[in-house]
């Protein structure tokens, strides 16, 4: 199978690399392939995949709220030319977007029909690149996903880690709930979804949610610190951008179509397990 993936140098990307090696892979990424240019289809239409999975995007949510324009010319302009170079060769589209396309006033897990309302321009711009990746593409599937965090890149797990290799406490907000999601675990099920013939928009994430809070402490307990974590309201730690206080997805159309991920708690054992750098940190519990 002809597999197309853009952003193939980010977190989720490098584990697209690996869980699809068996498959005939064209791999996009800055600078050769920028979302922000007009031709960038171009690239996608003459590699004439069977599936195109965009994971391409601009995350820097904070940087997002200082450049709106800079977000939405990549995440719904750029969405938008990889969706149109998808259907121009018929390829099926898997475009990756976020729990920040809500605004987080919900009490209940989000199902994929609830009605988003981002708060932030990050969310915004994704929130417009999904729309525009179902209109321009047919066979399109938009994966929801949350708090990603994998062995490559930067992220919350290995923030905490190297903030607790030199503190003696960590102050971590605890009035915000989603779901911890381990890229590894997102690429295997993207990779299974690419030969499924659902459509729509689909939440994918590790099963179950916590706090940034719990999700903090849970990372000191399975990596053995003796670093305790202070509670602390998202008012203690203003910045730029509003994240949503609850982004929980639901994943019960995913269990509908015969699909379970691990537990966020499994998910992060693994993580752990696989970092290279964690024995040196975990030294000094």
């Amino acid at each position: 199978m002809r597999i197309v993936v853009t952003g193939a140098q980010g977190q989720l990307g490098r584990d697209l690399q690996q869980i699809l090696q068996g498959q005939q892979l064209t791999l996009l990424d800055l600078p050769a392939f920028d979302l922000t240019h007009r031709d960038c289809g171009r690239q996608i239409a003459e590699a004439a995949p069977d599936v195109v999975i965009h994971a391409g995007a601009h995350t820097d949510v904070d940087g997002a709220e200082r450049d709106p324009g800079l977000a939405m010319a990549i995440n719904a302009d750029g969405t938008e030319r990889v969706a149109r170079a998808a259907a121009q060769v018929g390829a099926r589209l898997i475009c990756i977007s976020t729990d920040y396309v809500f605004d987080g006033r919900g009490t209940r897990p989000y199902v994929e029909t609830d009605q988003t309302n981002p708060v932030s321009a990050y969310g915004a711009s994704k929130c417009a690149g999904e729309e525009r990746a179902l209109a321009c593409c047919e066979n399109s599937l938009v994966v929801r996903t949350a708090w990603l965090y994998g062995v490559q890149g930067k992220n919350f797990v290995k923030t905490m880690l190297q903030l607790a290799a030199d503190r003696p406490s960590l102050r971590v907000v605890a009035d915000q709930q989603g779901c911890p999601t381990f890229a590894e675990d997102l690429a295997r099920m993207i990779g299974q979804l690419a030969t499924h013939p659902v459509r729509g928009i689909l939440h994918v994430t590790n099963e179950g949610h916590c706090s940034w809070h719990e999700f903090a402490t849970e990372i000191m307990r399975q990596s053995g610190l003796d670093v305790s974590v202070e509670p602390i309201t998202t008012a203690d730690m203003p910045r730029p951008a509003r994240r949503p206080a609850y982004s929980v997805l639901s994943v019960e159309r995913l269990h509908h179509l015969g699909f379970r991920m691990p537990s966020w708690q499994d998910a992060l054992q693994r993580f752990l397990l696989a970092l290279p750098a964690r024995s040196s940190v975990a030294s000094r519990g």
